[in-house]
Formats: structure tokens, C-alpha cells, sequence
């Protein structure tokens, strides 16, 4: 393959400082090159040693020796071109180009063969590229290096990259293989990026155009464009986050809708239909009241009758025998009969009777009242506080008014040393309790519990509404709820109802159960990390909720006839599995 010179130009061996063909070129770290003299000067007056092309800094400032081939080479190109007149002119630039090749073949003897002039071709590529690497872009892409059939394309049709596998070269070695467009103006690489005018430029744009201006280099303002991208791309994340978090959220709200339209059409049937059934209830029986009034009436009414018709025919019967005895002319007959006759017969006194017109339904109308009052007590309550569930169903959410409702009966809730069992540990404040494998010495008490790791809270419920909220995130195992003053603390303890325990338990991190007769297991949807326990005395109320997710857990209902304590208990650790602790914590009141 023969050397084509169509890669060379003036342009290969130019400083990109005086703009002229090198004198005693010397090469940067960073692959660049320029006059020894001009660098030189360059940097002496400057604290800042970069190089003016690429701009990159270095700590101290470079030891440079002149490039001894790239001179020698620099020479032999110049002495190609006595004659021509170096500079603007394009043409005089391509005949020296032509006349530096043959001497070139000329003084390399090895480049007759095709396979040494493809070595002296690679050999002296790293040497003549241009200072900046998009200049080596010049040789066209349907180009073979060598061949003799090649011309010259004008500037306008100078392609942009290599192709074929070839490479670009500059003075430190290979180049990147990736695109570098050229300066329209200059056919110089655009490698330098202007902020004031926000441009890619070559080194010849800054000096004529963009002398004053912020340039740094295109891989510079590259980087920072990547940093700003990833600033981008992290805001666009945050946003995609923050709306997928809002999806869910609709989600969630749509199913606490559904829910919610669920449990007021639930509780709506059942509040009517408990109306209704009453109302029918007493209007079936006031319509017996009336009933048995009406038959009652009748009754008493034919025995009157019966009993004053016997006593009218009776009359009627005396009234024929005076008129007989009155026509009667046997005067001893009459004298006998009459004494008889006058007699007053054995009647009922009439005057003061009469038909009671009472049908009996005032009381059927009182009992209907009271139970209107009662039903327009349990409307203001769902009005207020919404229809409660009391069984597990699928744990309705709380209403927002409700769970405020709720939380305004918040109960400052401490612990009682005295009740602790001797392997619990309570904090300072009395807000936190947790087991440790160790029993402490503690004083006797009739009120400690001795076997089951539990404690009570100082505070006594006797009347009135009360809640409190339990941490309990991280535990596979607790017990909470209340517990009635004369429970049985000493010994084995069955924790049900009947025996003065309400309350709610979690064993092995995920199985819940409410200690009723018998025990019910349950599972959650969600595993809560604060438990909150709301207590209605005069109701007999003991309700549960997941205080996170504003869920309605559980409802025992039951009488209360003593004193209540906040129940607690941390149950055994585990063997460091079950650590964590218990702790009371202020009620956040909902906004």
C-alpha cells in the first residue's frame, strides 16, 4: 500500500498559540502540543498551569523537553515547502502536502513494499496528527492510506470521523473513536465549550471571538452537564416517587371510601331496620292493646246488658202484677199481695256505671316514646362519632372526626413498681417496660404479679372514657389491655373475661389473639407498631385500634363493677429475639 499525503496538512504541525508551524515542539502530559517558546511563555504568567486547549490543570508546573521527532518531522515538512507561502493559502498548503510525500518516500526506502508502507503509515500517524485529535478526522472515509488514486477533497467535503476501523491518533497515542465534529470556520476539533455564549468552539474560535469570555473544555462542561443530569434524573425520580406515593395514597383513600360506604350502609340498615322493627313491634302491640281493650269493652258491656235486661223483665213482670192486682176486686186478695208487691225488688244501683272508654295504650305510647329517645341518642352518636364495629370484620377505618373523638380522652398512663414481676425493668419516667433473663430483688407485695411478667398502670378507671397508646414496633410478643383490681396475681393465671381480663396478644411476631372464652386468633393486614386502647366504663367498652393505620381492631363489651388498671406485659425476651420494649407514648391528637 503506497502513502497517501492527503492526511497531512499545515494545520497538523500549527501552535495553537502563534497560529504558525511548530519551533522546537514540546508535548504536554495531557497529548497536546506546542512551541517551546510559546507554552513557555504561557504559563509564565500565570499561577494556573492548564493546557490552553483542553484546559486540564496540573498540581506543579510540567518539566517539558522539546519532541525531538515531531521537530525532525516539522523540519522535513517545512523544508517540503520553500516556495510556498505558508498561511491562508490553500492551495500552496496542498502542494506542499503532495511534495512533503514523495520526500518522504524518498527518505524511507522500506515503503516500496505495501506491507512497510502500511508500517511507515501507522509509524508516523502518531507523529503528524494534528495537536487536537479531531484533526486527524481529515483523511476521508472512503480513503485507503496510501492509495494512489486518492485526491484531495475540498474542506466542505472533509469527513468528520474515520471509518473502517481506522483510527485517530495524537501525539500521546490513540484517540477516542468517538464523533468530534469540526469547526465550520477553522476545520479545527470542537473542543472547547463557551458559557457566555453557549457554544462549542475550537481553540481558534476563543483566541479570535471568544478571547474574553468563560471557556473551559468540551469534556469539562460535559461533566458538569452529566452532574446536572443526574440532578435531573434524581428530581424526576423524587417526582415519579412523590406521585406514586400520591397514586396510593388515592388508592388507599378510595378503599377507606369503599370501606367506609360499606360499614354507614351496614350500620345505616342496621340502625333502621332496629327502628323499624321496633316501630313495627309497637304498633303490632298497640294494635293488641286496642284489641284486648275492644273485647274487654264488648265483654263488659253484653254483661251488662245480660244483667239489666234480667232486672228489666223482672220490673216488667212486677209492673203486670200491680195492674192485675190493681183490677182486682177481691179486696182481701190485694191487702195480702200488695205488702209483697211494694217491696222494692233487689236491683243494681245503675247511676254511677258506665262503659270505661280506655283503651290502654298510653303505655304503649311511653314505651314508644323512650324508645325514640333512645334511638335519637344512638343518631347523635353516629352523627359524632360514626358507626363503630365491634367484632374483627374487616377492620373499618376510622373516621377522622372519631379518631379525634377518641383521642380527646387521651389518659397519662405511668406504671406501678409495685405490681411489676421481678424480671421486668421500667424505666425511669415509668413510661417504658421490658424483660431481662435475671429476676431483681424487689420488696414483697401482695399487689406484684409473681409468675406472669406483667405490670399495671398506677391510674384507675372507675367511671368515664379513657385512652392510651402503646409502642410495641420490633416485638414478636406482648399483651395488652385492662385488667379489674382483684385479679389473682400470684401463681398460674387464666387470662380471660370471666377472670378480670380484657386484652389483646401477639406470639410469635404475626398470630394475634383476644383472650375471650374461648381464645379468638385473628390475623391483620397490617402489622401495627402502636397500639391504642380506648376504655368506655359506664358502656363496658374495651375497644383496640391500630393507631398507624387508623384502624378499628376489636371491642369487648362487658359490665364493670370495680376498679380498672392499664395491663402490660412485654412477655419474656426470648433469648434477645423479643427485647424490645413496651413503651407508653403521648397521644398525638389527629389533625
Amino acid at each position: 500500500m503506497s502513502l497517501n499525503g492527503s492526511f497531512l496538512s499545515e494545520d497538523q504541525f500549527m501552535c495553537s498559540i502563534c497560529l504558525d508551524v511548530f519551533t522546537n515542539p514540546s508535548s504536554t502530559p495531557c497529548g497536546h502540543s506546542f512551541c517551546m517558546t510559546c507554552i513557555s511563555r504561557y504559563w509564565d504568567g500565570s499561577q494556573v498551569y492548564q493546557c490552553p486547549l483542553c484546559k486540564k490543570t496540573f498540581q506543579k508546573r510540567p518539566d517539558l523537553q522539546i519532541n525531538r521527532t515531531l521537530r525532525e518531522i516539522t523540519d522535513q515538512f517545512k523544508s517540503m515547502n520553500d516556495g510556498v507561502v505558508l498561511g491562508k493559502n490553500k492551495k500552496g498548503r496542498k502542494a506542499g502536502r503532495g511534495a512533503f510525500i514523495q520526500e518522504f518516500k524518498k527518505k524511507f526506502p522500506k515503503s516500496s513494499s505495501k506491507e512497510n508502507t502500511q508500517d511507515l503509515g501507522d509509524s508516523i500517524l502518531p507523529l503528524l496528527s494534528p495537536v487536537t485529535a479531531p484533526m486527524a478526522s481529515s483523511v476521508p472515509d472512503t480513503a485507503v492510506v496510501g492509495s494512489p488514486n486518492t485526491s484531495l477533497h475540498p474542506p466542505s467535503l472533509y469527513p468528520r470521523s474515520l471509518s473502517n476501523g481506522r483510527r485517530r491518533f495524537t501525539l500521546s497515542g490513540a484517540a477516542s473513536s468517538q464523533h468530534i465534529p469540526l469547526c465550520e470556520t477553522h476545520l479545527r476539533g470542537l473542543m472547547l465549550y463557551c458559557r457566555s455564549d453557549q457554544m462549542c468552539i475550537c481553540p481558534e474560535c476563543e483566541i479570535e471571538d471568544h478571547n474574553d469570555h468563560d471557556t473551559v473544555s468540551v469534556e469539562t462542561e460535559w461533566m458538569e452537564t452529566k452532574t446536572q443530569l443526574r440532578n435531573s434524573e434524581e428530581e424526576i425520580q423524587e417526582m415519579i416517587r412523590v406521585r406514586t406515593k400520591k397514586i396510593d395514597e388515592i388508592k388507599t383513600s378510595v378503599t377507606e371510601v369503599e370501606m367506609a360506604v360499606e360499614r354507614e350502609t351496614s350500620g345505616s340498615v342496621r340502625l333502621y331496620s332496629t327502628l323499624v322493627s321496633a316501630i313495627e313491634r309497637s304498633q303490632a302491640e298497640l294494635m293488641e292493646v286496642m284489641e284486648i281493650s275492644r273485647r274487654a269493652a264488648r265483654n263488659h258491656a253484653d254483661a251488662m246488658i245480660r244483667q239489666l235486661e234480667w232486672e228489666i223483665e223482672d220490673l216488667k213482670q212486677r209492673e203486670s202484677a200491680l195492674a192485675e192486682l190493681a183490677q182486682s176486686d177481691d179486696h182481701i186478695h190485694c191487702v195480702k199481695t200488695f205488702p209483697d208487691l211494694s217491696t222494692p225488688p233487689v236491683t243494681k244501683d245503675w247511676s254511677g256505671v258506665s262503659l270505661n272508654s280506655d283503651l290502654g295504650t298510653a303505655t304503649v305510647y311511653r314505651s314508644l316514646s323512650a324508645m325514640m329517645e333512645k334511638f335519637q341518642e344512638d343518631l347523635k352518636d353516629v352523627v359524632e362519632n360514626g358507626f363503630p364495629a365491634t367484632g374483627l370484620g374487616n377492620n373499618p377505618v376510622l373516621s377522622q372526626s372519631r379518631a379525634k373523638k377518641i383521642q380527646e380522652y387521651a389518659l397519662d398512663v405511668t406504671l406501678d413498681t409495685n405490681t411489676a414481676h421481678p424480671r421486668l425493668v421500667l424505666s425511669e419516667d415509668l413510661k417504658t417496660v421490658w424483660c431481662v433473663d435475671r429476676h431483681h430483688h424487689v420488696p414483697e407485695s401482695p399487689e406484684r404479679f409473681d409468675r406472669v411478667v406483667c405490670v399495671l398502670g398506677r391510674e384507675a378507671i372507675s367511671s368515664g372514657k379513657h385512652y392510651w397508646e402503646v409502642e410495641v414496633n420490633g416485638k414478636t410478643d406482648w399483651d395488652l389491655g385492662v385488667a379489674r383490681h382483684s385479679v389473682n396475681r400470684k401463681g398460674k393465671i387464666d387470662y380471660t373475661p370471666n377472670n378480670g381480663f380484657w386484652f389483646l396478644s401477639l406470639r410469635d411476631k404475626n398470630k394475634y389473639a383476644f383472650r375471650s372464652e374461648p381464645y379468638t386468633d385473628f390475623q391483620l393486614n397490617t402489622r401495627p407498631h402502636k397500639i391504642g386502647i380506648f376504655v368506655d366504663y359506664e358502656k363496658g367498652e374495651v375497644s383496640f385500634f391500630n393507631v398507624d393505620a387508623k384502624v378499628h381492631i376489636y371491642s369487648f363489651h362487658d359490665v364493670f363493677t370495680e376498679n380498672l388498671y392499664p395491663f402490660f406485659s412485654p412477655c419474656t425476651n426470648k433469648s434477645g429475639k423479643n427485647e424490645m420494649p413496651l413503651i407508653i407514648t403521648r397521644v398525638n391528637m389527629t389533625h
